[in-house]
């Protein structure tokens, strides 16, 4: 018995290890004694051994099954840690119906009943709850539950008493816990973060381990997040992310705390494990926006539009906040169309769609009184007279305010500048509205109207370091130096030296005070060069990434003649720049020109001011024009130069800079004109035009009145006015000399061109001779065929006619024929030695006819050739009919008139010869020129005869 009250009291003192070897002492002695069993399963629930407990619990009612309620109460409770909730529930209702005023049984019945998050058990366990605390009111679970319910519903003063009476009344450390956290949540809800800080903490000192209860240091997190102890927020929270790896809130939270610590990538990784964890949290997506809009816009307009999915999924609507911020990405993709449509969603009907739509137009006015248009609301005093409604809730000016400035790019300026003072006439505080119409009447020149509206936007805030800074922009531009200078301090300490753009402007100031025109000294321009260097390099340490600032450090070193590392600065500032809308940098690209120019590289320097002028100012600048006409000039190119300037002229009438600089160009390319050696009279007289026109360009300036003004000596015009009229006396000889020369030219082309004529005349003739001579000789050839083949058709005839007898004795005539014809041969042999010693002068024309004779006489000889085949022929016929009449005798049938006719003798070459006859009485015209052939040939031919006979 000694070893039992010893364990129970070391129990109770939460000894629990000495307690439970006091106990297994006497169940060693006696296994089945029931105190014992009772206080090892207490020692083995205190262990977290809710399993062995049970298995006591069952034991010592097993051996002593009238034991009291509470037996029955631990069995319930270690069904209950046990997720046994229905087993639990049983023995709970079993400990009331053996003792119904049982609290323990009640609490721990009204507990599962508030845990099932259903309305009716919810009531029925409340019920419960007050009825245990109606029985006993000082039970400090009881008094937990009820503070808790009491939170809920607002009744705060009821929270405090019940949580204080729970303190006094308990020392056990979780329901301490409980109730610190209770109060805790009291004071936080209602803004007492000092006092909710102090509760939060000793929960969790009476938790001792986040694993226990971690509510504290969620709520301990949460008051030092809102007082700004990062540090500390965050260590709670990782604590409580230790007990719940996947909760969303606390995800988003550390999110949060590493953005406002600057490890923005530390943030990234657990908003978007957030959103992985769970892909339907709006807020999540939100937040993960928020975080990367100012890295990684992409990435940003994808979860915006992600979280507004979620929202109208879910049947929410989409805050305007969030339809602006993607309309601003959209604005920055130059994503126009969709920027304007998400920003009229978030605006949604009002009448700022009637002015973006045309259905109102602002009234016109009168041109004396269109410089104040941006300062005038009659307009909306008017409408609101009309009837009108015109309302402007605060939640929707930013979104109103950025689709004025989207329409601004859009060069909808007029449209833009009515919802500026839209926003102005219900919000008249609205600084930004301000700048941006002192911006618009900037752009149009209206300086004077632009520092009025910067100076009202200075009325609502004096220390705003933008309309400081734009003030000083336009002091300046006014020529106001020493009040610009103010202007750009006042900037500055407005920020206490943080703002990067009042110190560049201040830089700026120094950098354009060292360049004045008018007293120029060395010592002062290096010391302000100097000083714009050292404020350019303050911000570049503040910002590194500031592309003003590198711009400004880049043309301080081309200002002292450190080309190759200020080139190397504006390209690289050009880089950056490219592709950010709102990062337009104009200065770059004339800067680089300039170096470019300074460098002598001039055609690299036209490309780089024609793609500024073309990207930025839409070919409108004639400012650009003008370092585009200089870089021309001192490459020589004085037409490119002067056509320039004329644009330049056209965009500034009254600008007397171009047009002195535009005769001047004309007096340049006349003077380069008349130095070439060699030069026509076409270019001498543009040159006299472009001097006359230089004339008249100097006489206009110098007649102007306010030519002292700008800056002009009427002597120096002069002077150029004599050189023009010089240069024109002497375009005038080089004129005369030119035309004279031109003349000389013209006549020698004319005398070149008549014998090309004559030429061509020739070389036509002749080809028209050798086509009448090849067409005569077709011809002949022709006829001579034709003949030939109708003498054939006769010979064939003539042979189908002739008797034996007839041939024989055209044989003999033939022989005698060709006697004679032997004779003839010789005479023609003679006569033709006699014919080459006597040549004459007309042998050329002979040689021609020879060659013409040549050709018949081939084709004589392809006649020849065919009789001689036709002969041939005849005498096989001859020797056919000589066997036939030799077998008629035979047979005693011979013809009579054959014998007859048997002394004539046959020969082929007599019939040739007969055949010649008549192809000569048929042909007398060529006989004559055939004659020498047949002379020649006779031999040949009767030499053959011979073989055939």
């Amino acid at each position: 018995m000694p070893q039992m009250f010893t364990g129970q009291l070391l129990l109770t003192k939460g000894e629990v290890e000495q307690a439970f070897a006091a106990f297994k002492i006497v169940l060693d002695g006696d296994r089945d004694n029931v105190p014992a069993l009772l206080g090892q399963a207490c020692v083995e629930f205190n262990r977290g051994h809710y399993s062995e407990s049970l298995e006591l619990y069952k034991r010592a009612l097993q051996v002593y099954p009238d034991c009291p309620a509470a037996v029955r109460l631990g069995i319930g409770l270690c069904r209950y840690q046990l997720k046994q909730y229905g087993k639990a529930q049983q023995a709970f209702e079993r400990v009331l119906q053996l003792d119904p005023e049982n609290v323990e049984a009640l609490v721990a019945l009204a507990i599962i009943d508030l845990n099932t998050n259903e309305a009716g058990r919810i009531r029925n366990g409340m019920e419960k709850m007050q009825t245990a605390f109606e029985i006993y009111p000082f039970c400090a679970m009881a008094l937990n539950y009820l503070a808790n319910h009491f939170f809920f519903t607002g009744q705060h003063f009821l929270v405090e008493q019940l949580t204080e009476t729970a303190l006094a009344i308990t020392n056990h450390g979780p329901t301490k816990s409980h109730s610190f956290y209770n109060l805790a949540r009291s004071y936080h809800s209602k803004g007492d973060y000092e006092k909710a800080g102090l509760y939060y903490m000793a929960s969790a000192k009476e938790a001792n381990k986040p694993r226990e209860f971690v509510f504290p240091y969620h709520g301990l997190g949460q008051v030092q997040l809102k007082m700004g102890d990062f540090r500390s927020a965050l260590s709670n929270f990782e604590k409580v992310l230790e007990v719940y790896p996947d909760n969303c809130e606390t995800l988003k939270v550390l999110g949060h705390i590493y953005v406002q610590l600057g490890q923005a990538e530390k943030a990234q990784e657990y908003l978007r494990k957030a959103t992985k964890i769970d892909p339907r949290d709006a807020q999540a997506f939100l937040d993960l926006g928020e975080l990367l809009i100012s890295t990684d816009e992409g990435a940003a307009l994808d979860a915006f539009k992600t979280a507004s999915i979620l929202l109208r999924k879910e049947g929410r609507e989409v805050p305007t906040e969030v339809l602006n911020n993607l309309g601003v990405l959209h604005f920055e993709r130059e994503e126009f169309e969709l920027a304007e449509r998400i920003f009229k969603e978030a605006l949604g009907d009002g009448i700022w769609l009637d002015f973006i739509d045309g259905k109102l137009r602002w009234p016109a006015i009168e041109a004396s009184a269109s410089v104040l248009q941006y300062k005038d609301m009659e307009f909306f005093y008017q409408l609101e007279r009309e009837g009108r409604s015109i309302v402007l809730p605060w939640k929707k000016v930013t979104s109103l305010f950025n689709l004025a400035r989207l329409l601004e790019q859009l060069h909808k300026i007029e449209v833009a500048s009515v919802l500026y003072r839209l926003i102005l006439f219900k919000y008249p505080d609205y600084v930004d509205a301000y700048l941006r119409l002192a911006s618009i009447a900037k752009a149009r020149n209206y300086v004077q109207l632009s520092i009025e509206l910067v100076n009202d936007a200075l009325k609502v805030n004096d220390k705003c370091s933008n309309a400081l800074s734009m003030l000083g922009e336009l002091e300046l531009k006014n020529d106001d130096w020493v009040r610009a200078k103010e202007t750009f301090r006042a900037a500055g300490e407005a920020t206490d030296g943080k703002d990067s753009y009042a110190t560049l402007s201040l830089g700026n100031w120094n950098y354009f005070a060292a360049l004045r025109n008018e007293k120029r000294n060395p010592k002062l321009e290096a010391t302000h060069l100097e000083k714009s260097k050292e404020l350019y390099t303050r911000v570049l340490v503040q910002h590194p990434a500031n592309l003003y600032a590198a711009n400004g450090a880049a043309v301080i070193l081309a200002e002292k003649g450190q080309f190759d590392v200020s080139k190397d600065i504006f390209t690289q500032v050009q880089e950056a720049a490219s592709g950010n809308i709102f990062v337009q940098m104009p200065d770059v690209w004339i800067n680089l020109a300039h170096v470019y120019f300074a460098q002598g590289n001039f055609s690299l320097a036209v490309k780089m001011y024609q793609n500024c002028l073309r990207k930025f100012y839409y070919n409108t600048d004639y400012q650009i024009l003008l370092y585009l006409s200089r870089t021309y000039y001192e490459a020589e190119q004085w037409q490119d130069c002067k056509k320039t300037l004329l644009r330049a002229i056209h965009l500034a009438p009254s600008n007397y800079t171009l047009r002195f600089d535009a005769g001047v160009a004309m007096q340049k390319f006349s003077a380069s004109t008349l130095q070439k050696t060699k030069r026509t009279a076409d270019e001498v007289r543009s040159t006299v035009a472009e001097l006359e026109n230089a004339v008249r360009v100097f006489s206009q300036l110098s007649a102007a009145s306010n030519l002292h003004f700008h800056g002009f000596d009427e002597k120096k015009i002069d002077t150029h006015v004599g050189y023009c009229k010089h240069l024109l006396e002497a375009a005038g000889v080089h004129l005369k000399a030119a035309e004279h020369e031109e003349q000389q030219v013209r006549q020698r082309q004319e005398l070149a061109r008549q014998v090309a004529l004559a030429e061509d005349a020739r070389r036509k003739a002749d080809e028209q001779r050798k086509f009448q001579l090849e067409r005569r000789k077709l011809e002949d050839e022709e006829r001579r065929m034709m003949q030939q083949e109708q003498h054939f058709k006769r010979v064939k005839e003539q042979w189908k006619s002739t008797t034996p007898a007839k041939r024989r004795e055209r044989s003999e005539i033939d022989d005698d024929e060709a006697g004679d014809s032997e004779k003839r041969r010789r005479k023609g042999g003679k006569r033709r030695k006699k014919d080459r010693k006597g040549k004459s002068h007309y042998e050329t024309e002979e040689a021609d006819n020879d060659m013409m004779d040549d050709q018949e006489l081939d084709n004589e000889d392809n006649n020849i050739s065919y009789r001689e085949s036709r002969s041939q022929m005849n005498y096989q016929d001859d020797d056919l009919e000589g066997n036939d009449q030799d077998a008629l005798a035979e047979a005693g049938l011979e013809d009579s008139d054959a014998e007859d006719e048997a002394g004539v003798p046959s020969s082929n070459a007599a019939r040739r010869r007969a055949t010649w006859s008549e192809s000569e009485d048929d042909e007398p015209m060529n006989m004559q020129r055939e004659s020498r052939l047949q002379r020649e040939n006779s031999a040949g031919l009767e030499g053959s005869d011979g073989e055939i006979r």
